[in-house]
C-alpha cells in the first residue's frame, strides 16, 4: 500500500490535519497516511528539514512526503515536487529541498497547474500526491527546474585543535544535538585527550559516553548518538533547561 508521510507547523488543535488526511484517503482511500510531526516551530525549515532529514531513509521506495512548512507560494518560492533516494518530496521550494538533499542527485519539477490558494497542502500538494500513487510521473506535473532555493545550514569549523560547533536541535527529552559529526571528532582529535565547553566555560565534559547510563543521573555527559552527531545531555535530566541551551547555542571541544 502506498505511504504519505506529513511535515508540518500545525497545531494540532487545528483544522489542517484533519482536513488533509480527509482528503488524501477521499482520493486513494488505502493510503496509509504517517504523521512524521507537527510539532515543527512555525516558518522553521532549518528544524522542519533535520527531522524529515533523518528518518525518511527508513521508508520504503515509493514513500511520499508532503511538507507543509512555510508553503506559501511566490515568483521566487514555487510549489516542486523532487525525486531523491527512490522517494517523493511535495513542497515549496523555499530552501528546505537543499537542506534535504545537500549534493545528492534528483529530479525536480516545478508544479505548473495549480490553483491560488493559501492552503497548498491541501489544494495542491495531496492532489500531486495523490496522482503519483495513481501511477503519474513527475514529468507530467510542468517544467524541470535546474535548481533549489539555497538555505546554508550551519556548519562546524575547525580552529587548530579546537571544533567550534552549535546547537541544531534540541529533542522531545531536551538533549542538545549538535552539528559536530562522530568523523570530524576522530579527524580533528586523532585520539588526544579534550574537553567540551557548553556555551560557556563553566560547563566542561573529558569524556565521551557510549550510553548515557554510564554517568550517574542528574550529571553532564556527551554521546554520539544514532545519527552519529555530539549530544549533550543530563543523565534523566534535561540539560536544555537547566543550561539555558537553545539552537544555536555554541559547544567548543579543545584537544590537548
Amino acid at each position: 500500500m502506498p505511504i504519505i508521510t506529513l511535515t508540518t507547523d500545525w497545531n494540532k488543535n487545528d483544522y489542517y490535519i484533519g482536513a488533509v488526511k480527509g482528503a488524501i484517503l477521499n482520493q486513494y482511500a488505502n493510503a496509509i497516511i504517517i504523521d512524521i510531526s507537527h510539532q515543527i516551530k512555525p516558518f522553521n525549515i532549518f528544524q522542519a528539514a533535520f527531522i524529515l532529514k533523518n528518518c525518511y531513509t527508513n521508508y520504503p521506495a515509493g514513500t511520499i512526503h508532503i511538507i507543509g512548512v512555510k508553503s506559501d507560494y511566490s515568483a521566487e518560492n514555487q510549489y516542486m515536487v523532487v525525486q531523491a533516494d527512490n522517494q517523493y518530496f511535495i513542497s515549496t521550494d523555499n530552501g528546505i529541498f537543499s537542506l534535504l538533499f545537500d549534493d545528492l542527485p534528483v529530479s525536480k519539477y516545478i508544479i505548473d497547474n495549480h490553483q491560488s490558494t493559501t492552503f497548498p497542502e491541501l489544494h495542491v500538494f495531496v492532489r500531486v500526491a495523490c496522482e503519483i500513487m495513481n501511477g503519474a510521473a513527475i514529468e507530467s506535473f510542468g517544467k524541470p527546474s535546474d535548481r533549489f532555493v539555497r538555505r546554508v545550514p550551519l556548519y562546524a569549523t575547525i580552529e587548530e585543535s579546537v571544533i567550534i560547533g552549535s546547537i541544531v536541535h534540541i529533542d522531545s527529552y531536551q538533549n542538545a544535538i549538535t552539528n559536530i559529526t562522530s568523523e570530524l571528532f576522530e579527524q580533528v582529535g586523532k585520539g588526544r585527550a579534550f574537553k567540551i565547553f557548553v556555551q560557556s566555560n563553566g560547563n566542561v565534559i573529558s569524556k565521551i559516553n557510549k550510553s548515557y547510563q554510564e554517568t550517574s543521573p542528574g550529571e553532564l555527559l556527551a554521546i554520539f548518538n544514532s545519527i552519529n552527531l555530539l549530544e549533550i545531555a543530563i543523565n534523566e535530566g534535561n540539560v536544555a533547561e537547566l543550561l539555558g541551551l537553545n539552537t544555536n547555542s555554541t559547544v567548543r571541544i579543545k584537544f590537548k
